[in-house]
């Protein structure tokens, strides 16, 4: 990967064995990204970029009023969200293992005395990735049959760049642990959006098609999800 700089705004640049260019805008901060075929040279890349400038200005704005968390000390009271809900957090403090309990309005998180902030955030993290693998494989054995898709191999880790991804090629999906924050569909969305790629690759009229058929309302999930907080230290799809 490479980088230009067009009119001010820099570009990553990464080629490809693929058909046609590819441009995104990404969050928190708008970075500009470019999939581009191994023929393709920077100067064409550049006249791209700037046809596309009107877009990339909007969508950098965007992104700049999108609602951020602040960051989280992990303290009691702080506001922490589950599947779309914001929760109260309440430290308890005991002897016992480290364990958290999800009430109506509060997320418990039981402690050991003088557990600091960094060990809570990994409970808390911990618990989170247990929540969102827990709901993973309904969704799963409902849309296979129904795309008549097969996933190999599913798992969620952090991304800053993107709620999922698919390796075509592999059948293997991976999944941004943040989606555990956001409303149940959301995450479905996702979870149906990265499956269609196995039937398509590109983002274009096929895989919309196929979007449609089986998700008509995924734009407005797409925008509600893009609506949502973004963690302090996040930035989507």
């Amino acid at each position: 990967m490479h980088q230009i700089d067009v009119n001010g705004i820099i570009v990553d640049i990464v080629r490809k064995k693929i058909k046609n260019l590819h441009l995104g805008v990404y969050p928190p901060d708008g970075k500009v990204r470019v999939a581009a075929p191994l023929a393709v040279n920077d100067e064409a890349i550049r006249y791209a970029v700037i046809g596309k400038m009107g877009w990339i200005r909007q969508q950098q704005a965007k992104f700049g009023k999108q609602p951020r968390q602040s960051r989280r000390e992990m303290l009691n009271g702080e506001s922490h969200y589950f599947l779309g809900q914001r929760y109260r957090l309440n430290i308890v403090e005991h002897p016992g293992p480290i364990r958290v309990l999800r009430n109506k309005s509060t997320i418990e998180l039981h402690t050991p005395s003088k557990t600091n902030a960094e060990r809570r955030e990994q409970a808390l993290q911990q618990w989170y990735r247990q929540e969102l693998k827990a709901l993973i494989p309904s969704m799963l054995e409902k849309w296979q049959p129904l795309l008549n898709v097969q996933i190999t191999e599913w798992g969620v880790k952090k991304m800053k760049t993107k709620w999922g991804s698919c390796n075509t090629k592999e059948g293997r999906i991976w999944l941004n642990l943040e989606l555990i924050k956001k409303p149940i569909k959301c995450l479905e969305y996702i979870v149906i959006h990265e499956m269609v790629h196995l039937l398509e690759k590109h983002h274009n009229e096929q895989f919309k098609a196929h979007m449609d058929r089986c998700m008509p309302h995924w734009r407005l999930h797409r925008e509600e999800l893009n609506r949502e907080p973004l963690g302090h230290d996040q930035w989507h799809k």
